[in-house]
């Protein structure tokens, strides 16, 4: 079975889409491609992703709000054939349910604590409980909501696994120690290996040279 990763396509730039896009095909992989806010948000972004075909697509809305708002925003991008769509899962069980109920065949996914926060930037916010207990929360609340997958650091893999048996999504996919501006991190390796479906990676793939970074991802997984 191969290893599935979702690219990040971080950019307003439909050329360098495409040429992210042509040059992380591999038959050693399943590819997605995963648009962002900064994406769907630009100019060409919602045309380029109209007609793009026959590509794994994950619209990262992270949608965010009561429920009316949740529903009326899914229903908005149905043409738009989105295999994922993302919604945070803090928006709570009555917009998620209700987001899951028009969502139709386009996956939902819950999003849990983002990468880029840790225990410090958590209480600064106001929660008391840690990352730990606050991810397996929410994937509880997910698998009430009837989600079909969870985004979350492939650190709580592990712990989401144990009450939500669909697809784990984790972002945070480092090569090496560079962090840049995530907090919780994980090489590919190990992500798989607490449990993830599928891995999100950006920058350690799309800056520089895309095959070689592709071919790099294949070798620290073939190690």
């Amino acid at each position: 079975m191969k290893n599935k990763i979702f690219i990040a396509c971080d950019t307003t730039s439909t050329k360098r889409v495409k040429n992210i896009i042509k040059n992380t095909r591999t038959d050693k992989l399943k590819v997605g491609y995963k648009f962002g806010l900064e994406f769907l948000n630009s100019k060409n972004g919602r045309k380029f992703i109209k007609k793009l075909k026959k590509q794994i697509t994950f619209g990262d809305f992270k949608i965010s709000d009561i429920p009316n708002t949740c529903t009326a925003t899914i229903k908005s991008v149905k043409d738009l054939n989105f295999n994922y769509i993302t919604i945070h899962i803090n928006c709570g069980l009555e917009a998620l349910k209700s987001a899951k109920k028009v969502a139709g065949k386009t996956k939902l996914i819950g999003v849990t604590i983002l990468t880029s926060l840790n225990n410090k930037s958590l209480k600064e916010i106001g929660f008391r409980d840690n990352v730990n207990k606050i991810v397996l929360k929410q994937a509880i609340l997910a698998r009430k909501a009837n989600l079909d997958a969870i985004v979350c650091s492939a650190r709580e893999a592990k712990i989401v696994k144990k009450v939500f048996k669909k697809e784990i999504i984790t972002p945070g996919i480092r090569f090496s120690s560079r962090i840049n501006d995530q907090k919780r991190t994980l090489d590919p390796r190990q992500a798989y290996k607490n449990g993830a479906d599928w891995l999100v990676i950006g920058r350690d793939i799309t800056k520089g040279n895309i095959k070689k970074n592709v071919q790099t991802l294949i070798d620290q997984l073939n190690k």
